[in-house]
């Protein structure tokens, strides 16, 4: 994908898609209402290029939105398509980092988990008619796997969340989602940041009271933790210099 254009949600329910739209009878410097292109932060809308193809329809909302089952139905959606909030969320590309923390956590973790858990990397977890994110990575119970042919895990199947904060979601990452797993009951969120290239996890967990998240640990260079699993996890993060 490209960072020419992207697609106003007002006219699409897509939020975070970037992509090479086509559209007709639009300057340069202008923006083109009818479809909803807007030049992308501190860009310019550089190009357009005509063409006769009609705005794809399985972009346009349904009457009352997008719902959870829509991600499994929709044609042509991009891979890692999440639904947050009633919009679409098409994943950005990934870059070297996220893709090295990810694979860091995820085969530490991998190694680590009792055999009531299972660890599973980019999978939807669906927590309402009209939330459908996919964390990083998850731990989830492991008579609630499902089988191959699964494609969503529910929140009650799900005991941790990670998500490594990108930049194009950071806001996201850091606030909108985390709300959406506590409210779901996921006891368990890891967040982790870019720090000069290196992870630092922020580890949180549940307040049942509150239905929020409590802050109970910032990890650099070594993650510790005694939950969620019954020993203790030590994960060395400057592995990543060596990945």
């Amino acid at each position: 994908m490209t960072n020419e254009y992207q697609l106003h949600p007002a006219h699409s329910a897509v939020s975070g898609l970037r992509t090479d739209i086509r559209v007709n009878q639009c300057r340069a410097e202008d923006r083109c209402p009818a479809f909803g292109v807007h030049p992308v932060a501190g860009g310019r809308l550089n190009r357009v290029v005509v063409t006769s193809e009609p705005f794809p329809q399985w972009l346009r909302p349904p009457p009352g939105g997008f719902t959870a089952e829509d991600l499994d139905r929709l044609p042509e959606l991009p891979p890692h398509s999440q639904l947050i909030d009633g919009s679409l969320v098409v994943a950005a590309r990934q870059t070297v980092f996220h893709m090295l923390a990810v694979s860091l956590l995820e085969m530490s973790l991998r190694g680590l988990a009792p055999a009531h858990l299972r660890v599973r990397r980019q999978m939807t977890v669906t927590l309402g008619r009209d939330q459908r994110p996919e964390p990083d990575i998850i731990a989830v119970h492991a008579d609630r796997d499902g089988g191959p042919e699964l494609t969503t895990y529910q929140a009650d199947d799900v005991v941790l969340a990670v998500e490594v904060v990108s930049v194009e979601s950071r806001t996201r990452d850091r606030e909108r989602k985390p709300q959406l797993y506590a409210r779901a009951g996921i006891t368990h969120f890891w967040r982790v940041e870019n720090v000069d290239g290196r992870p630092v996890v922020y580890v949180y967990e549940l307040d049942p009271a509150t239905k929020a998240y409590a802050l109970t640990g910032i990890h650099h260079e070594r993650l510790h933790s005694s939950v969620p699993f019954d020993i203790d996890i030590d994960i060395d993060l400057t592995e990543v210099d060596r990945m």
